[in-house]
């Protein structure tokens, strides 16, 4: 065997977890496998009889070609939601092969992919790195160019947000079904008024990256902006229960292209996520429900 198959051996040996700790930063899988076969060039072009520890080494590259990925992302200029549905996103087939699976299973739910996104890219690699991998500070701290101590303060940082982000829903199934469909059916007529009858006056909007990507808001706050951005909208969007949870999705021709996830609290919806990336979709338990 020679030199470059022994090193092409042993970067397969790492791949998949190369590839998890990128879809935990990036939140989606095509553009992980893009971060995965940058570090493979790199890795290819350099002089791998100096590395002492290749997977730290590839984790590194990997986790500073996601830090760029992101901040590119941050850059570009966001739109606000149309008149009209988002188009169908371009994405994965149906079939989702068992290996993205595994990576879409691992403790990472989609509520807190959502919310990784309204990260800043620095703070969303110390946490990731850190809290999911354990990664130490002193070798966060020179990937996203701060010193140990400030690694710590953005993971901290990011850590708080998540943690503050996840608001108890009301146990009561029933209860929140109806006030799901009440917000559904003041959205589609338009009753801005209804809208705010069952809003949280703090109520969050956000959104997934394929959604953005298609045309939705990141973050919408406020009741009265949430019920501007919906009313006289969702008017394809069906009742369904998501996860066992009262939402909405919609699907045509059948095939669910956004789902929005809604947490009722105190008999108000407080929070509502955006949900359209193909392989995340996959994953849930989706039951379309009678109007």
């Amino acid at each position: 065997m020679d030199e470059h198959e022994w090193l092409a051996e042993e970067f397969e040996a790492h791949r998949s977890h190369l590839r998890t700790v990128a879809y935990r930063m990036l939140g989606s899988l095509g553009e992980a496998d893009d971060a995965v076969q940058e570090a493979w060039l790199r890795l290819s072009r350099s002089d791998a009889s100096g590395i002492d520890n290749l997977g730290g080494w590839l984790t590194t590259v990997v986790a500073r070609v996601c830090l760029n990925m992101l901040q590119s992302r941050r850059s570009r200029r966001e739109h606000p939601l149309g008149a009209q549905p988002p188009e169908p996103v371009a994405g994965r087939q149906d079939s989702i092969d068992p290996e993205d699976q595994a990576i879409l299973a691992e403790g990472v739910g989609l509520a807190l992919l959502v919310v990784l996104e309204t990260l800043a890219p620095a703070e969303r690699v110390a946490f990731v790195l850190h809290d999911l991998f354990a990664v130490p500070f002193d070798e966060i701290a020179p990937i996203v160019g701060r010193s140990p101590a400030a690694a710590r303060q953005l993971a901290s940082r990011a850590r708080r947000r998540v943690q503050g982000s996840a608001p108890v829903p009301d146990a009561d199934r029933s209860r929140q079904r109806k006030i799901v469909e009440a917000f559904l059916a003041a959205a589609r007529g338009g009753d801005f008024a209804a809208l705010l009858a069952v809003l949280d006056p703090d109520v969050m909007v956000r959104a997934d990256l394929a959604a953005v990507q298609a045309g939705v808001s990141r973050e919408v706050r406020g009741a009265a902006a949430v019920a501007d951005t919906f009313s006289g909208r969702a008017r394809a969007a069906k009742l369904a229960l998501v996860d066992g949870v009262a939402g909405a999705v919609w699907a045509p021709g059948g095939r669910p292209r956004v789902v929005f996830s809604f947490t009722v609290t105190r008999g108000k919806i407080v929070q509502i996520d955006i949900l359209a990336d193909p392989a995340h979709l996959g994953q849930l338990d989706l039951e379309v429900l009678g109007d």
